[in-house]
């Protein structure tokens, strides 16, 4: 089984920043694609930023110039840098991974618990 631990939530205003962290652990062979989604208060889960194992990183319109994801495969770890805030970026955020999770495995996608950012105006 593998598990996502993600941690870096919590308040802030407008203009600010905030470093979101995603650990995983577990049964890993190796991580293909991660990424983090959010999702408002009646609204689908939306895909925020994804980085392969190897490739170009996709975001979504709103975040493009504003977030940067980044991992740390020695870590098994990704990162969202969020800068310049906005109070429509309130949201649970989750962190995703497309997880190897043997030799000649599947790769089985996991979630994390989510971690609330709030932006006040």
């Amino acid at each position: 089984q593998v598990q996502l631990v993600e941690s870096g939530g919590g308040l802030v205003q407008a203009g600010g920043s905030l470093r979101l962290s995603c650990a995983a652990a577990g049964t890993i062979f190796s991580i293909n694609a991660m990424g983090w989604y959010r999702q408002a208060p009646g609204k689908q889960r939306e895909l925020v930023a994804a980085i392969p194992s190897g490739g170009k990183t996709n975001y979504a319109d709103s975040v493009k110039g504003r977030f940067t994801i980044s991992r740390d495969n020695a870590k098994n770890t990704v990162y969202l840098q969020m800068n310049s805030l906005k109070p429509e970026d309130t949201a649970a955020y989750y962190c995703n991974a497309l997880v190897v999770i043997g030799w000649r495995s599947a790769a089985y996608n996991f979630w994390g618990q989510g971690t609330q950012v709030t932006v006040s105006s």
